[in-house]
């Protein structure tokens, strides 16, 4: 099972050349078992509001057309995943990246992410490269 970071979604969605081609093979292999945080759903919100993120369609049709595209699951934040962010070392203090990093370990998923401190948490698992 893998989790996307939200930039990983973005990139699926819009851009496979940021991923290296080694990523292709498990990008397609995880067909039909990839899934997403619904915090990433803020996070993309907020990064398009402050234009940082372009995408050519609202928010909210971007990401059911998607998840719809590519058979994404969405995982809600729940009170257990809430409270696990809150329990994870101090390591850095993105709490989007907190509640992925806590998503994953809750359902025991391999998170898909470039970002380097997340794999610096304890019981992570993440692929890249």
């Amino acid at each position: 099972m893998l989790l996307l970071d939200t930039h990983a979604f973005i990139w699926l969605a819009l851009d496979w050349s940021k991923f290296p081609v080694s990523l292709f093979e498990t990008l397609e292999k995880e067909a039909g078992n990839m899934f997403i945080s619904s915090i990433s759903a803020v996070e993309l919100g907020l990064l398009v509001n402050s234009g940082k993120v372009s995408i050519p369609c609202s928010c909210d049709y971007f990401l059911s057309r998607n998840f719809d595209h590519y058979d994404i699951q969405q995982i809600p934040v729940d009170v257990e995943i809430g409270i696990a962010s809150t329990q994870l070392p101090p390591i850095h203090r993105d709490p989007f990246d907190r509640i992925i990093i806590a998503t994953a370990q809750v359902y025991g998923m391999t998170i898909l992410t470039k970002d380097r401190t997340i794999p610096t948490y304890p019981k992570t698992k993440v692929v890249w490269e």
